[in-house]
Parts: structure tokens; C-alpha cells; sequence
């Protein structure tokens, strides 16, 4: 593997996968629609503590997204967001099998869609796995801070 693409490859993930987490944590954190659907599903399934859930799964998914899109802590930002990924897919989009497109009925005005399945769990898992074995990549807060703390060479 050529040195550009390790150095620059993770950067595209850190892209998408930041954008994604702080799209969705956004909806959950500062859209009233957005969180109470959030709440409403989360009560629905039975999880206790609903309403302190719903705000804590916004933000981790909203600042875990920033830190990601940055590249500012890379390694526990993943884990934590992998955590946050597992928990959704064995608590939520298992059930729902594998598609994200889980078409519920078909009407004249075409598909109406349930839950997704646990495909995009996996997808952002394998990308934070991703992120863990090669690190943030170029243009990162903790590629800066890495390199900041090296001792200069005397000549």
C-alpha cells in the first residue's frame, strides 16, 4: 500500500462518517420533530430511561461526529460510536433483518418503509474499525497533535 493512500485514505471515512453521525445526532439534539420521533421509538421498544437516552444518544452521535470529521480523538470517539452502533443494531434494526430498505407495505403512491435493518450498523462499524487500525490520516487534529509533541532533532 503507497504511502498517500494510508496517509489520505482514512480522511474520506472520516468525511462520510463524521457527516452521517452529525446529521443524525443534529435531528436527535436540536429538532423537536426529530427528538421526539427519537423518544417516541425508544419508549415504544420498552427502553427505560427514554427521555435521559435520547438526549445522550444525540449527543455522543453529534460530538462523536465532530470529533470524527476532525480527526480530534479518533480512537475513543470510534469506540464510543461502535458502542453506540452495536447497542442500536441488537436493540433496534436486528429484528428488522438485514436491508436498510425494509419495505413495510406498497401502496399506489409506491414502498412505505419501517425501521432499517442492521446493514448500516455494519457499515459505520466497519469504517470506525477502520479508523482504529489506521488512525485519522492526514489533515487530523490528532495527526497535528502527534506531531507537535515529537522532540525536535538537534543537527
Amino acid at each position: 500500500m503507497s504511502k498517500l493512500s494510508t496517509a489520505w485514505g482514512p480522511m474520506s471515512i472520516r468525511v462520510i462518517i463524521g457527516i452521517g453521525f452529525i446529521y443524525h445526532g443534529f435531528i436527535k439534539l436540536f429538532t423537536s420533530w426529530g427528538h421526539d420521533i427519537f423518544l417516541r421509538m425508544l419508549t415504544e421498544i420498552g427502553i427505560p430511561g427514554a427521555t435521559v437516552i435520547s438526549w445522550l444518544i444525540g449527543a455522543i452521535e453529534f460530538f462523536g461526529g465532530i470529533a470524527i470529521l476532525l480527526g480530534a480523538f479518533v480512537t475513543i470517539a470510534s469506540i464510543i460510536l461502535i458502542l453506540n452502533m452495536l447497542v442500536a443494531m441488537f436493540t433496534v434494526n436486528i429484528s428488522q433483518g438485514f436491508n436498510v430498505f425494509n419495505v413495510t407495505v406498497m401502496v399506489e403512491a409506491g414502498p412505505k418503509y419501517g425501521l432499517p435493518g442492521y446493514e448500516i450498523n455494519l457499515l459505520y462499524i466497519a469504517g470506525l474499525i477502520t479508523l482504529l487500525i489506521a488512525g485519522a490520516g492526514m489533515l487530523s487534529i490528532d495527526k497535528y497533535l502527534k506531531e507537535r509533541s515529537k522532540p525536535e532533532s538537534s543537527e
